[in-house]
């Protein structure tokens, strides 16, 4: 179960990171302005550090690698480091291939997962009705320099994830943070491609 729950954050932290701190106060049309210019992006692709902060170890496990998304729902995550392994969402079905083995899961036999997977879309498609009946968004900042907090407002999904920490400038996402309800961590930074 712990491994599904690791998965689950993974799978989050793939669609987050695609919506490619000081913030100052928020005026009402800049969540809106903001969804707008996320639903904008057609296509992208980072590269990726990503950095699990897990109790049992004393230094994080660190992987890197690239990210990309094909709208309106394909998003796809290949680490290099330090094992090969690509993580692909496409519709309904999550595809993870490691060590030349592929393995595909039908999304509707995870109840648990299905709410990240749809907030993780409709944040993409700049969707906020539907992201706000999956989660409780909290929006701080300007279009310039702006930060998301995630809440789940499942109470299953809840016993795992406590919040999500997008933040951004303009539409090109920085970091995504997620804080398991253990206390672990995961921390995901983005580059843009030269």
């Amino acid at each position: 179960m712990r491994a599904r729950g690791f998965a689950i954050g993974r799978v989050l932290a793939i669609g987050a990171l695609l919506l490619s701190t000081a913030l100052g106060q928020q005026t009402p049309g800049d969540l809106g302005e903001l969804m707008r210019q996320l639903a904008e992006r057609r296509h992208g692709q980072v590269s990726f550090v990503e950095q699990h902060f897990l109790k049992l170890l004393k230094h994080p496990a660190e992987s890197y690698g690239e990210l990309t998304y094909d709208a309106p729902d394909r998003l796809e995550k290949r680490t290099i480091e330090p094992k090969p392994e690509t993580l692909t969402l496409a519709g309904d079905a999550l595809t993870v291939v490691r060590g030349g083995r592929a393995r595909t899961l039908d999304l509707k036999t995870y109840p648990t997962i299905v709410p990240f997977i749809e907030s993780i879309r409709a944040t993409l498609a700049g969707d906020l009705p539907s992201l706000e009946r999956l989660f409780t968004v909290d929006f701080a900042g300007t279009i310039a320099r702006w930060r998301l907090t995630l809440t789940p407002r499942d109470a299953q999904v809840a016993k795992t994830v406590s919040r999500v920490t997008i933040d951004g400038a303009s539409d090109t996402l920085t970091t995504v943070e997620i804080i398991e309800t253990d206390g672990d961590r995961s921390l995901m930074t983005l580059r843009h491609h030269p």
